[in-house]
């Protein structure tokens, strides 16, 4: 089985993001799913360079993404666990993606239509990891 590592761009400065991520990250770390923190110091180009260099596939979160609901997230989660190679999931910086760098053989996906703060989108980004793993298992979290 594959793991899902989430990569964020910096650590949120808010303390509520904080502790919902990494009370999220607890929920996860059984299952699979890996946080990294990348220093918010490190220039964007060298944020990029080092996605480009990761093993495996790497999605951007992009507000321009691709959008699914829970339940398709869910089977897109489990899919990538199945692969042989980790799925990287790249959130960049609360300016987004830079449009000069070499981002552009990477598919994007979407948390919603609306815009959201950039911490804010953290924050639902590891709950609907969590959410997703909570269909594949078939517990009642989801109610829907």
């Amino acid at each position: 089985m594959a793991r899902v590592t989430v990569h964020f761009h910096g650590t949120p400065k808010e303390k509520a993001h904080r502790e919902l991520i990494d009370m999220y990250a607890k929920r996860l770390k059984s299952r699979g799913v890996k946080l990294e923190f990348h220093s918010d110091k490190l220039s964007m180009r060298a944020y990029v360079g080092r996605l480009n260099k990761l093993k495996g596939n790497v999605v951007l979160l992009d507000e321009g993404g691709e959008t699914m609901d829970s339940i398709e997230f869910s089977k897109r989660v489990g899919l990538w666990k199945m692969e042989t190679v980790e799925t990287h999931l790249a959130i960049g910086p609360a300016e987004g993606w830079p449009k000069d760098e070499d981002l552009s053989g990477n598919p994007r996906l979407s948390l919603s239509p609306l815009t959201f703060p950039h911490e804010m989108a953290s924050s639902m980004l590891v709950e609907q990891l969590y959410r997703a793993t909570e269909i594949l298992r078939g517990s009642e979290y989801h109610k829907a």
